[in-house]
């Protein structure tokens, strides 16, 4: 889908509405406030489009109410067009282009996407552990280090970068997390979270993995110290294949992510990763070869507003986002 079949699609934001409303109270609408299933829209000359009361709280709500994008004064079709350039890209787009794209303040773009990656967070308990083939990585993020003349700076895990592990499934999704260091003793409860004990797991040298693996069913490795990348069907290039698109997706697109916002954008990489379906195709000299194929647009965007309920972001006062407390969500 095209941006002129998505203008056609949606031509307005009675269009829109009715979409997101489709999707985030797929069985009936639901009072955000207190969970009642009984509603009245109000069509009052003053009121807004898609404002309903609750016949339980009286408290007044719309589709975006207690969601990322609560209380949000822009057109629905700018959200959805925002949507629809973040699940398509192939590495992100930076906020000062989205802003150009969709006719809003680069400051403005910038909340919007990371109200977009919050639904793209697909929360811990809704992820199924990794099984089978689960590969294992580390990824360290930061700059490069101020020249100084005659010093040379440590490089990967003797630096004070962010290191981020990164468990993929072969052929399958993809978990991530951020990490204090490498440590067997920081890492295994990680690992116990993303894979099943029955998993067959593949890492590196790192002797962590070395210990975290005596409790898996199978454990292999690669020597890469060796250049040794591949031995048959061990390696673990799909994780360091995930680990490049974050490599790029900073050097090319954001520049900078910072350790407080950096899970946001992992969960925007993650989620076009993992929804992704293998596909069988032969090559130009008749071979087969498995390719993963990202679902239709409508599919990615279903999915999106599926993760909206029960999060919000607000601005802060220093310009910043904030997760608001439970207190201040009912407010």
């Amino acid at each position: 889908m095209n941006t002129d079949q998505l203008r056609e699609r949606f031509p307005d934001d009675s269009a829109c509405r009715q979409f997101f409303e489709s999707i985030i109270w797929k069985n009936g609408r639901v009072c955000p406030h207190c969970a009642c299933e009984k509603s009245y829209p109000i069509r009052g000359k003053t009121s807004r489009p898609g404002l309903y009361e609750c016949d339980e709280c009286k408290r007044q709500f719309t589709v975006t109410t207690r969601t990322p994008m609560h209380s949000t004064k822009l057109p629905l079709w700018k959200w959805l067009q925002m949507m629809y350039y973040m699940v398509n890209s192939s590495k992100g787009v930076s906020s000062v282009f989205m802003g150009h794209w969709i006719g809003v303040a680069q400051k403005t773009a910038w909340k919007m996407g990371h109200a977009i990656r919050e639904m793209m967070n697909p929360g811990a308990e809704s992820q199924p552990p990794l099984q089978g083939i689960v590969e294992l990585d580390e990824k360290y993020f930061g700059g490069k280090p101020r020249y100084e003349k005659g010093v040379k700076h440590k490089r990967g895990k003797g630096t004070e970068k962010q290191p981020v592990l990164v468990a993929v499934q072969r052929q399958g999704a993809v978990r991530s997390a951020l990490v204090d260091n490498d440590s067997a003793a920081e890492l295994s409860p990680w690992v116990e979270r993303f894979a099943q004990k029955t998993a067959h797991l593949m890492t590196d040298e790192n002797r962590a993995y070395l210990q975290i693996g005596k409790c898996y069913a199978e454990h292999s490795s690669v020597n890469h110290s060796d250049k040794e990348y591949a031995r048959g069907d061990v390696h673990n290039n799909t994780a360091e294949s995930f680990n490049s698109i974050l490599e790029r997706t900073k050097q090319g697109v954001f520049h900078y992510m910072s350790s407080k916002h950096l899970p946001r954008y992992l969960n925007e990489i993650g989620f076009r990763w993992n929804h992704r379906i293998p596909t069988e195709k032969k090559t130009k000299k008749g071979r087969k070869k498995i390719v993963m194929i990202a679902i239709p647009v409508i599919d990615l965007l279903y999915s999106l507003l599926s993760g909206a309920v029960g999060r919000q972001i607000r601005r802060s006062k220093n310009g910043g986002i904030f997760r608001p407390v439970a207190s201040m969500a009912r407010a």
